[in-house]
């Protein structure tokens, strides 16, 4: 049973006479109406429990009855409620009613199963109920099942996991064609870069498919791009605010990321001992042209004289056109005597279709 706890901040509920007075304000016949509270307890999915402050239960919900699959609440009544979960999840219910009666609320997620038998995943929140006097009288308890939800996070990392494993066999299929078909001498360089693009587009699958939702962030993109070429980390400098960048952007950044590092260490800025590369990215949410939103530069100094290229090559097209068609936005690069500047206007990822 895995079961994570931890401590809300904030006060409870908003004051009794706050609620009155909304309520006054719809119609003052809702004020201490037990019609109303039958109404929210039994039409309510959650599983609301009133306990004693020894932890044990006085009260369940009509809805929550339902919920956890409960014919006769009598039998359940003064049970300690700590006690229908186990391990952790026992741990973590006894420790929210600790805070309760401490006055202090609690949320924390687990495993715990229905009356009948069945498991459900479960999202609960613990608050003191408070007296006059500002101590606890009961304590209020309120699960939510998301049993759905976690299992459906759980049905995607197992697709994830499979998807993984059958593109890493297909790119080490091709990868083994490849060297197969691209024999000889005069193609080593060729054969080379080939199998470099495989092998950083292999990376890149690996970064996304270890998120759940297939989103990563834009820094570990790019770091994990730039390990193969790290000959010192004091040759590189990454500064850019955080930013997740979907599954389609992200594999686009890491090839660039591989095509800018492997040129730059054959005629840029890496192929001398005083080079370095700036790397640096800035979002601005409340840019007044959206399509500008985020900014990418890659930077080169100290490296020997730069001369654009008679012929644009694969990696130039990659980084020209697919960066900026996977982006939506504009790219750049100039081929300044200094170092090469590559640089990249855009809308944010996520407004990219």
């Amino acid at each position: 049973m895995t079961v994570s706890a931890t401590q809300s901040s904030g006060t409870s509920s908003a004051p009794v006479e706050s609620m009155n007075s909304e309520l006054a304000a719809a119609d003052p016949q809702l004020v201490g109406n037990d019609a109303l509270l039958a109404a929210v307890l039994g039409g309510c999915g959650d599983c609301i429990k009133v306990l004693d402050l020894e932890g044990r239960l006085q009260f369940m919900s009509e809805g929550g009855k339902r919920v956890m699959e409960v014919d006769d609440f009598a039998p359940l009544k003064g049970c300690p409620w700590p006690d229908f979960w186990e391990g952790q999840g026992n741990v973590a219910a006894r420790q929210a009613v600790e805070a309760a009666v401490a006055g202090k609320p609690t949320r924390f997620f687990g495993e715990a199963s229905t009356v009948k038998g069945n498991n459900r995943f479960w999202d609960v929140q613990v608050f003191p109920i408070i007296k006059p006097d500002g101590t606890p009288s009961h304590i209020l308890s309120i699960s939510k099942d998301i049993s759905e939800t976690v299992e459906a996070r759980q049905r995607l990392e197992l697709l994830n996991g499979e998807l993984q494993h059958r593109i890493k066999n297909t790119l080490a299929m091709v990868t083994a064609i490849a060297r197969q078909t691209l024999k000889g001498d005069d193609i080593a360089d060729r054969r080379e870069a080939f199998t470099g693009r495989l092998q950083a587009l292999a990376n890149a699958n690996d970064l996304i498919t270890s998120k759940t939702l297939q989103d990563a962030p834009i820094r570990a993109v790019i770091e994990n791009a730039l390990r193969p070429h790290l000959q010192s980390e004091e040759r590189f400098s990454l500064s850019g605010d955080d930013l997740d960048l979907p599954a389609k952007h992200a594999v686009s950044m890491a090839l660039a990321m591989h095509e800018l590092a492997t040129n730059a260490t054959k005629y840029g800025a890496l192929a001398s001992t005083g080079g370095r590369v700036d790397i640096r990215w800035h979002v601005d949410r409340e840019a007044e042209n959206a399509e500008e939103a985020f900014e990418f530069v890659w930077q080169e100094s100290g490296g020997p004289p730069v001369e654009a290229p008679t012929m644009e090559g694969f990696g130039s097209k990659l980084i020209s056109r697919v960066l900026a068609a996977d982006f939506g936005g504009h790219v750049s690069v100039d081929f300044h005597p200094t170092g090469l500047v590559c640089t990249m206007k855009a809308p944010l990822p996520q407004q990219v279709g």
